[in-house]
Parts: structure tokens; sequence; C-alpha cells
């Protein structure tokens, strides 16, 4: 009987486990389901689960094990956001329009991983199509924190971020548009990649698989895990052009073990946006740079120029159509969607005239600028994923340092970073005088995952990285 303290191990250890034949690719997926009956119900992580498909895949994966011919994921239990098509599985975007749909394809991230070896164990929750950085929709109900059952654990990814950090899964996919990968692995207290935006190819992220522009030149798809180690090996298993999404690029393999982190400059920033930050989140930064200091970067106080309008520019690309998209794609079951959602659509009705949609362009290519020049000086940038921990569940609004900020204001930590299309790693780092997890984020140059997720790994061991939350501790 396997230890109960694999479920908390990286997925590196895990697949050097199985190739070593020490463990077995069935007992670490029986391993996982039974925790996840123990765990899932508390919450509501994961919502759809593939639990007889995944004993079958393991049993052939021990006998490619058995014969010598795993691949480089080989019999690892994955977990996938529920935004992401699987062939035979229902995807539904957290949705009542993809209600009951069950894709005849794999979306090509999901496809990547099987290819590579992977067992899917089942799909996380997500706001209604992924369009909140709550994790709450009128399918599958309310995800919770691990950390605090009466806290979300983020959005979009919010339920891939609890089911990790909580033992269900070691690794999971996540995307990310404002900070949906990064915000849930701070709220949870684990570590997550958003790669350059053009980096891997998006084909069956629902609702629409490729994006429309602009949105395209902001949203990505990038790995989640407990450990830094295992976001490379995974981000290097979904990065590389697909013939469906144009937009990719070729690029280079992360080998941040190749990175010798003394040769960086690093700027780091505790402010400078339009809301104020959270002290333990700012002092949680100044600790990361000072371990930083201490392993040999140079690192100075800096704030990345544009910082302050970059929110601003963003929200107004993302709401540049007023919302007219989801409301073609509901067509007359509008009402079909929950009341948030519907309240944002229906207050934000004012499409982006021609001329200041352009204007936003251009601001957000001069933000691009002023930020890659800050970059020849300091290839990476350290600073807060957002200025706020897990908020409650039903909030209205957030209140910090005694200022109170409107629902989407604190997205300026992240959103930022998917405006200029950088590659970011969020990893833990500290935590708030209540216990809750704080995650910093170590922005890049484009294409340059493996520094800035070296520069991650030297803050995880400076500052002891993923912690158990008290549901599993």
């Amino acid at each position: 009987m396997l230890d109960d303290a694999l479920l908390f191990a990286s997925a590196t250890r895990l697949l050097g486990l199985l190739r070593a034949r020490e463990i077995s690719a069935a007992e670490l997926v029986n391993l996982h389901l039974a925790h996840i009956d123990r765990v899932n119900p508390r919450l509501n992580a994961i919502v759809t689960l593939t639990a007889e498909r995944a004993r079958a895949e393991a049993a052939a994966a021990d006998r490619r094990l058995q014969s010598g011919d795993g691949r480089p994921l080989e019999g690892l239990p994955v977990t996938i956001k529920d935004a992401f098509a699987t062939a035979g599985v229902r995807s539904t975007d957290g949705c009542k329009l993809f209600e009951s749909f069950v894709p005849a394809t794999d979306a090509i991230p999901v496809e990547r991983w099987k290819r590579a070896g992977a067992i899917m164990l089942g799909k996380t929750n997500v706001p209604e199509l992924s369009y909140d950085f709550d994790c709450e929709n009128p399918v599958f109900g309310r995800s919770s924190n691990p950390w605090d059952l009466a806290r979300t654990p983020g959005g979009s990814s919010g339920g891939e971020a609890a089911a990790i950090a909580s033992g269900c899964s070691p690794l999971g996919l996540g995307s990310d548009l404002a900070g949906s990968i990064r915000m849930p692995s701070h709220f949870c207290g684990t570590a997550g990649l958003k790669p350059t935006t053009q980096a891997v190819a998006r084909t069956g992220h629902l609702p629409l698989g490729i994006p429309p522009l602009p949105l395209a030149l902001m949203a990505t798809v990038g790995p989640m895990a407990r450990y830094v180690e295992d976001l490379a090996l995974a981000f290097n298993l979904l990065r590389g052009p697909h013939p469906s999404d144009p937009d990719i690029l070729p690029s280079v393999a992360a080998e941040p073990e190749r990175v010798d982190v003394r040769r960086l400059r690093c700027a780091f920033y505790t402010g400078g946006g339009p809301t104020p930050v959270a002290s333990p989140i700012a002092e949680t930064v100044r600790h990361a740079a000072r371990a930083l200091a201490d392993a040999g970067l140079e690192v100075e106080e800096r704030v990345p120029p544009g910082l302050a309008d970059a929110h601003r520019v963003f929200i107004n690309l993302l709401t540049a159509d007023g919302g007219s998209g989801f409301r073609a794609l509901a067509g007359d079951r509008f009402g079909d969607f929950r009341p948030a959602l519907r309240r944002f659509l229906e207050e934000d009705t004012r499409e982006l005239p021609t001329s200041a949609f352009l204007l936003a362009g251009m601001e957000r290519d001069l933000i691009r600028s002023q930020i890659a020049e800050l970059m020849t000086e300091f290839p990476v940038i350290l600073g807060p994923v957002l200025p706020i921990p897990a908020f409650r569940h039903d909030h209205d609004g957030h209140d910090i340092e005694g200022v109170h900020v409107t629902h989407l204001d604190p997205l300026w930590g992240t959103d930022w970073v998917n405006l200029t299309g950088l590659p970011a790693v969020a990893v833990p780092a500290g935590a708030t005088p209540e216990g809750l997890p704080i995650d910093v984020q170590i922005v890049g140059r484009p294409f340059a995952e493996g520094e800035i997720l070296a520069v991650a790994a030297v803050i995880e061991r400076a500052l002891g990285g993923y912690r158990r939350p008290p549901l599993v501790a």
C-alpha cells in the first residue's frame, strides 16, 4: 500500500518512481482517486471524475513502463481545467450552454500531455465561461479554497489550484487571460507558469478555441503544480506551433538548470498600480527580493513603466465589444447565465469606438516597448501576484489598507503581464498573519521561461515553497 505522503510529492519525483518501477501507475491512480473521494466533497474542485478511464489507462501505462517504452509523463495522474475540450468527456466551461457538450477531440494542449503519457483523473471547476476570478458557475456550483473553505480558490483556474494544493493531483492544465493561472496559484499556495503568449497552442479552449483579437494577444495556456521543478517539464511538452493556431511561434525549451542566476539583474516593485498592496504581500515581495540578492542576483527596486495605466488599457481591450460576443453566444439563452455574468454584460454594453480601440492598441504597444527597454537592463521583474490574498465568497469589492476598491481593480497585478505578452511564474513565498498563502510573481523576457523558472526555484528554496493547507495537514 502506497504512503499517503506521495500525494504531496512532486510530479518529477513520481515519474522517477514510476520509471524505476518502485510504484505502479495503477497504484498511483488509485491512491489519488481514494484521496479525491475523501477531500473533494468539501472543495468541489474536481467536477467531472474519469475514474474508470484513468484506471484503464494506468494499466496500459504499466505495460509500457514494464517493457521500457514509457513516455515523458507515462503513468502520471493529472487534472484538466474544464475550459478545455476533452475527447469523450463532458466539457462545459462552467456554462449551461455547454452543459451536455461532449467533444470528439481533445484540445491541443490536452492532446500533447496525453501523447506524453499523462492520465487524466478528471476536469476541474471554473467560473462561468472562465470569465471571473471567483470559482462558481450554474452547472457545478462553487469551489472552495483548501486554506479556508469560506474563501475562493480564485479564477479562472480555481478548481485546478484547489485540487493541486489539496493533493488531489500533482499537475494540472490551466489557462490565463488576466491572471487565471497565477491568481489561483497565489490564493492556494501553489506554483503556476503563464508562458509567453505565443508559446502554446490554444486550439480547443472553450468557448471559441483560438480567441479573437485582441484577446489572442493576451491569452495563453500553461501548467500548474506544487513545485517549480514540475513546471519546466510540463511546459516543454506543451510548447510549440500547431497548424490550427497560426499565432504560435517556435520557442526554446525551458532549461532552468542551465541558467546562472548570478548573471541576472532583477527589478522589484511593491506598488505602483491603481490600488494599494496589502502590507503582508508587499513585505513578502521584499523578502523574496532579499532572497534573490543573497543568491547573488543584482536586485534594485524599480516600478515597471506604464504599470499605472496598463490595467485601464487591458480592460478597454478586454471589453471592446461591449459584451456582444457573449450575448451572441447565448442567443435566446441569455437568462441561463448566472446573475453575476448577466449584470456584468448588462452594465458593460458600450462598444469601444474604432478610434478608441486603435488608441488602446497603440497604448498597449507603448507600454510593451517601455517595459522591453527596462528589461534590457533588468531581464527579471519581481512583484506581487495580486495586491490581496484569497477573498471570501460573495464578496462586494475589496478593502486594501483602508481603501475600498471594486471587484476587478486588483487584477492590475497580473493583467499587465498579459497585456505585454510576457512569461510569468507564481511561486509560494509567504503567508498573511491569518495563515493564507502568498505567492510572488516573476516576469521575464519573451520566451525566457527558463530564466524565470530558475529565479522562482531560488525563491522556493529560500522561503519554503509549497505547504500543505489545513484541509489536508
